[in-house]
């Protein structure tokens, strides 16, 4: 099977380069999926769970916010964050989720539009997490 070079690459520096099967990513205007030799395309990234095939062997990322490139038989992701779903500390993130949704419910209460989106930015981090240390340990 042709393969695709994946690339994740977050401010901290690279996460991934190697040849994957196949490719599937959150994007804005919903879930992807990219195979060897796809069409040229850009896509901007939202919080989720990126996947990717090698060897009949699922790995799961949690991303946050960024773009992906598809190009010459390459996909990039320039995100804010990433990190395997078997690396995650699910306790720690289920503590994340909670705190999250007490400082939206805050929000909400107090009109606060700057924390509202704050916390809806860590829920859905803390979402993303939780699911994508779910998808590894199944």
């Amino acid at each position: 099977m042709a393969q695709i070079h994946l690339e994740v690459v977050t401010p901290s520096g690279p996460v991934i380069s190697d040849e994957v099967d196949i490719v599937t990513a959150p994007g804005v205007g919903g879930e992807f999926g990219v195979l060897a030799n796809h069409a040229p395309f850009l896509s901007t990234i939202k919080t989720g769970t990126l996947s990717f095939k090698k060897d009949k062997q699922t790995k799961y990322l949690m991303v946050s916010g960024g773009f992906s490139e598809v190009s010459n038989n390459k996909i990039t992701f320039l995100v804010e964050s990433a990190e395997y779903g078997a690396d995650i500390d699910v306790d720690r993130a289920m503590r994340a989720k909670e705190r999250a949704e007490k400082r939206l419910a805050q929000a909400q209460q107090q009109a606060d539009q700057i924390n509202r989106a704050r916390a809806e930015a860590a829920l859905q981090r803390a979402l993303a997490r939780i699911r994508a240390a779910e998808l590894d340990r199944q």
